[in-house]
């Protein structure tokens, strides 16, 4: 049992290997391009409308009103970035049903990259919203809070990292275990619960990456020590 997918090379595309981190990291991005084409097929702006399109509205406005719930305005201009991050943890997660596939959300270098992302969306929807003013928010109320600002966005952003990662790779692990020594049905059991799981998981770091966002777009950072 190998518990970092990083370690696993499937193989290689000429010196450049290929680990199962990467290629699990494809197969969701291709389950993901695969459904937007079948469920955005036929498209309508009347009614009534197909159960796919039924589908990505229910999506679409989930998302959204999360969004304005916690931004208090339009969630126009964050939910491309925030509402990507959700559809590749969740479909990164959920796809763990299929045998053989491992999520990529268990390897720490697919968590830390996402949070890195979230970690350099702070700042450019906080300068596209208030312009060089953002940079404002790290000296306040004081210049000496600086550092300890700084400080703050990093260790949010290990935050953010090492909890979808911890919670996603134990409950892997834990799946695993189950499943070679105990019968069929425990892990099954098992494995539906770590549907839900990961299912709560990206809805975390969705909430958390829109908090951390709409907070630098509309100017209430967070105080360091006061992130979630």
């Amino acid at each position: 049992m190998t518990i970092n997918p990083d370690k696993v090379v499937l193989f290689r595309l000429g010196p450049i290997p290929i680990n199962e981190t990467i290629f699990f990291t494809w197969i969701a991005m291709a389950v993901i391009a695969l459904l937007v084409l079948v469920l955005g097929r036929g498209l309508s702006v009347g009614t009534p409308v197909s159960r796919s399109q039924g589908l990505l509205e229910a999506l679409f406005g989930f998302l959204e009103s999360q969004i304005v719930g916690v931004t208090g305005g339009s969630a126009r201009a964050f939910l491309p970035f925030l509402g990507s991050l959700f559809v590749f943890i969740l479909s990164a997660n959920v796809l763990e049903i299929v045998p053989l596939y491992h999520p990529p959300t268990a390897s720490l270098s697919t968590t830390a990259a996402l949070a890195a992302c979230v970690f350099f969306a702070v700042p450019a929807f906080g300068i596209a919203h208030r312009g060089l003013s953002y940079f404002k928010d790290y000296l306040e109320p004081s210049p000496i809070m600086l550092p300890f600002t700084i400080v703050s966005e990093l260790s949010r952003t290990l935050s953010l990292a090492m909890r979808l990662f911890g919670n996603i790779m134990s409950e892997s692990l834990i799946a695993a275990v189950l499943l070679s020594i105990v019968p069929l049905f425990v892990p099954l059991v098992f494995q539906a619960f770590g549907l839900l799981i990961g299912t709560i998981q990206a809805y975390i770091f969705f909430t958390l990456a829109t908090v951390y966002v709409s907070a630098a777009a509309v100017g209430t950072r967070p105080k360091p020590g006061k992130e979630a």
